[in-house]
């Protein structure tokens, strides 16, 4: 393969570090396509410490990568250079392996932006490791305690409804329901980019959560999952805050409250929706909302006085005495 690209591969993957050196991040994963929102993501576990910096990348209005077994992280963002440059996921992927001395001990899947899926699972990538792909989608795994793990996620994902975040979770939590890795699990991350690009990065992640080190780490980032969800409702409505759309806010809070009941940051949800409805005038509704927000920490009395100062608040003496002594 002779392409005016291949020399800049080669050296890019010549100053990567030898393969004693490499991290044997043995692993399942699955990248994938909303064919629907046109976003794409990565989600993954591993027995590995802190997967998340290592296998996910993922760049809106490109691609997603997963890179693992002996892995060569360097795959992540030269593959997403190459999609961004015109390559499609399987030209990207076979100019990596062509420039890479051992692309017998890497696991890698690509999809770009159009939905093309590339795979490669290495001869020398331990048992029992494999791929499987699909429409819009790649799954992988390596060192497994079973040969079926990927056709486990590749069910899941096909059979789940949902956005795309739920079906790739539903994939993990299938691979970690048919044995999963051999060693246990550890780590596991997700990460979710829009279909295009804005130019602005922190805009376009709709999603990066990872778990580092956790002894059920898929089914926390599935609650971290929830989480991020409920704090997106809260960010829209701070959005109608800013446009004086007190209903628009105020449904926007609720909900978010409504989907983390159990959080240990509940407060916050609770406050702020608590302060949405003293601003509306309708502070009846708003003590037992305080009331809760107090019991999970008494702080949150002192921040009622500095929101009142700051014209986050009414200026009220009597009603900033009210609410922060409320009991």
């Amino acid at each position: 393969m002779k392409t005016r690209w291949m020399p800049a591969l080669l050296a890019l993957l010549a100053v990567s570090a030898p393969l004693h050196a490499q991290r044997p991040v043995h692993t399942y994963s699955i990248v994938a396509r909303d064919s629907v929102t046109g976003q794409m993501g990565v989600a993954v576990q591993s027995h590995w410490f802190s997967v998340g910096p290592l296998v996910p990348w993922a760049e809106a209005g490109v691609g997603a990568i997963a890179t693992q077994s002996f892995v060569e992280a360097s795959y992540g963002p030269i593959g997403l250079e190459l999609m961004r440059s015109g390559r499609t996921a399987p030209e990207a992927l076979k100019g990596l392996l062509a420039a890479d001395p051992s692309p017998d001990v890497r696991q890698v899947a690509m999809i770009d932006s159009k939905g093309n899926v590339a795979a490669h699972t290495g001869a020398k990538a331990i048992d029992m490791a494999s791929h499987i792909t699909g429409r819009n989608f790649s799954v992988q795994s390596n060192l497994m305690l079973k040969a079926t793990v990927p056709a486990a996620m590749a069910r899941a994902f096909e059979n789940t409804k949902g956005d795309l975040a739920a079906r790739m979770l539903a994939a993990l939590e299938a691979a970690q329901a048919e044995g999963g890795d051999m060693r246990g699990a550890q780590s596991a991350a997700i990460l979710i980019v829009n279909a295009t690009s804005t130019g602005k990065p922190w805009v376009d992640r709709v999603m990066d959560l990872r778990i580092e080190d956790h002894k059920t780490p898929v089914a926390e980032l599935k609650r971290l999952v929830t989480l991020a969800r409920a704090y997106a409702h809260m960010n829209a409505g701070d959005e109608f805050v800013t446009k004086n759309d007190v209903a628009g806010a105020l449904r926007e809070y609720s909900t978010a409250q409504t989907m983390a009941p159990d959080s240990a940051t509940n407060g916050e949800m609770v406050f702020w929706h608590a302060v949405m409805l003293v601003n509306a005038k309708r502070v009846e509704e708003s003590l037992p909302l305080f009331r809760r927000a107090y019991a999970q920490d008494d702080n949150w009395r002192e921040l009622v006085r500095r929101l009142s100062k700051a014209g986050q608040l009414p200026v009220d003496a009597a009603l900033i005495k009210r609410l922060s002594e409320l009991r």
